[in-house]
């Protein structure tokens, strides 16, 4: 089955684009239709400013906190896809992408998945680079410090930065 549903995706999706611009041209005329397209276009990139910085600001929030941000990323994720179906031309995907902007919407879309939805992270409140609580390397981290690691010239080599004889 989910091997089927993708080519009718493909071609059911602009099939009922079609006959939604043939169903709101008949109602509304040519021009109007048109001006709802472009509109909507121009909404959704202006949307996805204004929401877009919000999430933002609430993923950085988070991160300072120490938390880790998995909520406000999809969040982000959708907006990002709702601004996209706002710029496609299209009644149905305008209509979905509307309800990519509703925070509700979002939420309820995020119970249904955030429980599937495993973030991985190396950061550690503790400030440690390597990640473990108790400051430890893992065997797979090598930590330098500044005085650790010098650079030193190979003349040899070609990407050296030394002039060679007959440049």
């Amino acid at each position: 089955m989910p091997r089927l549903l993708l080519p009718l995706l493909f071609l059911g999706l602009p099939l009922a684009e079609i006959a939604g611009f043939v169903v709101v041209g008949q109602w509304l005329g040519l021009w109007p239709t048109l001006a709802l397209v472009i509109l909507s276009g121009i909404a959704g990139t202006m949307l996805l400013r204004i929401q877009g910085l919000d999430v933002l600001r609430q993923i950085n929030a988070e991160g300072r906190a120490g938390r880790v941000p998995g909520e406000a990323i999809v969040h982000g994720a959708l907006i990002v896809f709702g601004s996209i179906l706002l710029v496609l031309p299209g009644f149905l995907t305008d209509i979905a992408g509307i309800l990519l902007f509703i925070p509700a919407f979002r939420r309820l879309i995020w119970r249904l998945i955030g429980e599937r939805v495993v973030v991985r992270t190396s950061y550690s409140p503790r400030g440690n680079r390597n990640g473990r609580p108790d400051g430890r390397t893992t065997g797979r981290t090598l930590d330098l410090d500044t005085d650790d690691y010098r650079r030193q010239p190979n003349p040899d080599s070609p990407w050296s930065d030394r002039p060679r004889d007959g440049e």
